[in-house]
């Protein structure tokens, strides 16, 4: 269980707190503004019963000592950059390597471990604020990044970022929320069934960093075109032996992607399992899917132990490396201008 007085302290001066939303068709979500990460989302099944849906701990200590990224927002960028270098305008950058020879999820200070400003909050929604310093993770320019979570009366949690720059560079935010539809705990996630509307994938190289092709997903196991049983394609060897999937979608190919003017929120997703369904619509141009496969060993906030592949993230992004390849869609973001991005996971 939850303990909420445990998620009341200060971290390097900076007050955590933990905040309770819900909504009028019974949604409930705990989130705190460390790391502006879900604690909990409680949803009920096709008997009504509830269950949190989410892997995570009980106290904000085990949150911080143990799997960091959970159910988190990553920055600034999220997923891998290749070597932790990227050129901007004629200048390169060099970021923490923390992750083999890559860049991942912000490196070793990202905004998974920051204590967010919360600046708005009603019975339904939170909003926060986290000011990313000019080279802050080597990262270029002052980045004012909002995030907000709302319990919508569709029976969805919708995530919206907003961000701007004093300095030309690079943006790429993602939630890590770790599900699993039968309930946090309750086994594996091999008995989800999981359907991607994805025609391509942007394929890796041996460091898990993408090669720059775009391929489509049709005669591969990448092909989740038809809603399929996640046990059925998660050790293939075509995936990471004896882990799991852990790979980038292509909802929108960045030719068509380029020519968008609003960005509008279309299904990724659709994943069922414990009497639950689950929609994904998002902004965002890719989806990573990732089945879990590095969750250590720990006891979760129901007592049950975490495992590998307990868990299913899918994680609305741009493409991982975007600011190493043209042919990707851009993660350029320039004084001036407003960065907007929306994932809604929607239960029915």
């Amino acid at each position: 269980m939850i303990k909420e007085d445990s998620f009341s302290a200060f971290i390097k001066g900076q007050r955590v707190r933990l905040i309770t939303l819900r909504s009028n068709t019974g949604l409930k979500a705990y989130v705190t503004n460390y790391g502006a990460k879900l604690v909990s989302l409680f949803v009920p099944d096709s008997n009504g019963q509830m269950a949190d849906v989410l892997l995570g701990f009980p106290t904000l200590d085990e949150w911080r000592e143990k799997e960091t990224y959970f159910n988190a927002v990553i920055g600034r960028y999220a997923n891998r950059i290749k070597n932790g270098q990227f050129t901007l305008d004629g200048q390169q950058y060099q970021l923490a390597v923390n992750n083999g020879t890559n860049h991942l999820h912000g490196g070793n200070e990202g905004f998974n471990k920051k204590v967010w400003e919360i600046v708005g909050q009603t019975a339904y929604s939170v909003s926060m604020h986290y000011r990313s310093h000019d080279g802050e993770e080597n990262y270029p320019g002052n980045l004012d990044v909002y995030v907000t979570y709302r319990l919508t009366r569709n029976n969805s949690l919708e995530i919206t970022y907003e961000a701007k720059t004093d300095k030309p560079t690079i943006v790429g935010f993602t939630n890590h929320a770790y599900f699993n539809l039968k309930g946090e705990g309750n086994g594996d996630v091999k008995d989800h069934t999981l359907q991607v509307l994805a025609d391509y994938y942007t394929p890796f190289d041996d460091t898990a960093c993408p090669t720059g092709e775009i391929l489509p997903v049709e005669g591969t196991p990448m092909d989740f075109r038809q809603p399929v049983l996640v046990g059925d394609r998660i050790d293939l060897p075509f995936f990471a032996p004896g882990r799991g999937i852990d790979n980038n979608f292509v909802l929108t190919h960045p030719d068509e992607y380029k020519s968008e003017t609003s960005h509008k929120s279309k299904l990724a997703a659709v994943v069922q399992a414990g009497g639950r369904t689950m929609e994904v619509w998002t902004t965002m141009p890719g989806l990573q899917v990732y089945t879990g496969n590095w969750v250590e060993k720990n006891i979760g906030k129901s007592g049950k132990q975490y495992d590998v592949q307990t868990a299913i993230c899918l994680e609305a992004q741009n493409f991982p490396d975007s600011p190493n390849h043209d042919n990707f869609p851009s993660p350029v973001l320039r004084p001036g201008e407003i960065y907007f991005q929306k994932c809604s996971y929607k239960f029915k």
